[in-house]
């Protein structure tokens, strides 16, 4: 009897154990929420800045356009990479629409502005449960993250958006004039931004999948070829049909899949050396 009470009493424990854990989630979640929405209020109530901010890459006076065309002479390409996206003015349809987009957008920048914030919240929860050697392992993982994330946001900007905008809003029909949706505008945007930001986490996600022994170098150099390959139809659908602007992507991406080659393989050092020790 007084050993199904312990057994009770041990369940009451680890059920309060798991309750705890679920209340601290939430308010790491709640924490987070409050830091997305305090930065995408600030946008919103900047949200003219905002939107010409996010517009600008769909203009023919953007920064990337001139010094596409600065590269493209300094390699003796001559006018190839010197190109820009036709005048337009994006359509609203619809009373609401303004402020359905102003909101929309404000939030997902805000959650791009607050991502090492939410990003460390993530890690505060996470990090408690390991061992000592893999938080010293892992130390500097939020600052890593969330530069990588970034870095990719930036790029989808400054990189993918100028070459996809020329190119989609420079396609003519016969008969046809093409004014885009404010909503339409913004929504490629964001395909080309974010997508970006989490493709150049792939370093982290290897490192993880090659400490539970899910990816290997040697399996990253095995199928080298095969990710050339899927790196160039990435480049070749989110860019204008052009080798040049198609490998000025792809060459980026192809330096993300060796560097996560090389994570790979000091995982793998690390783990055989600790067997032998």
């Amino acid at each position: 009897m007084a050993l199904d009470q312990i057994d009770v009493d041990k369940t009451e424990k680890d059920e309060m154990s798991f309750l705890d854990h679920l209340e601290e989630l939430r308010w790491h979640v709640i924490r987070s929420l409050i830091a997305i929405l305090a930065v995408s209020i600030v946008l919103f109530i900047f949200r003219d800045w905002l939107f010409a901010t996010l517009f600008a890459p769909s203009k023919a006076e953007f920064i990337s356009y001139k010094y596409f065309c600065d590269i493209s002479h300094y390699l003796g390409l001559g006018e190839k990479m010197c190109f820009s996206p036709p005048e337009y003015t994006a359509l609203a349809i619809g009373v609401a629409e303004p402020f359905i987009m102003s909101f929309k957008i404000s939030f997902v920048a805000g959650f791009i502005v607050a991502f090492p914030y939410v990003f460390w919240e993530l890690w505060q929860f996470i990090s408690p449960g390991l061992y000592e050697k893999e938080r010293k392992a892992t130390s500097g993982v939020v600052l890593i993250c969330s530069g990588l994330f970034l870095s990719g946001v930036l790029f989808g900007y400054f990189i993918i958006a100028p070459f996809a905008y020329s190119f989609l809003l420079g396609i003519k029909i016969i008969g046809v004039t093409n004014t885009p949706q404010l909503g339409s505008v913004l929504s490629y945007l964001l395909m080309f931004t974010a997508p970006a930001g989490l493709i150049f986490e792939l370093p982290i996600v290897v490192y993880f999948l090659s400490k539970i022994g899910l990816v290997t170098p040697e399996g990253m150099r095995k199928y080298r070829k095969h990710s050339i390959i899927g790196i160039l139809l990435l480049a070749a659908i989110i860019t204008p049909p052009d080798v040049v602007t198609q490998f000025l992507i792809g060459i980026p991406l192809y330096i993300l899949y060796e560097a996560s080659i090389f994570v790979s393989a000091r995982v793998e050092k690390k783990a055989k050396a600790k067997e032998l020790s």
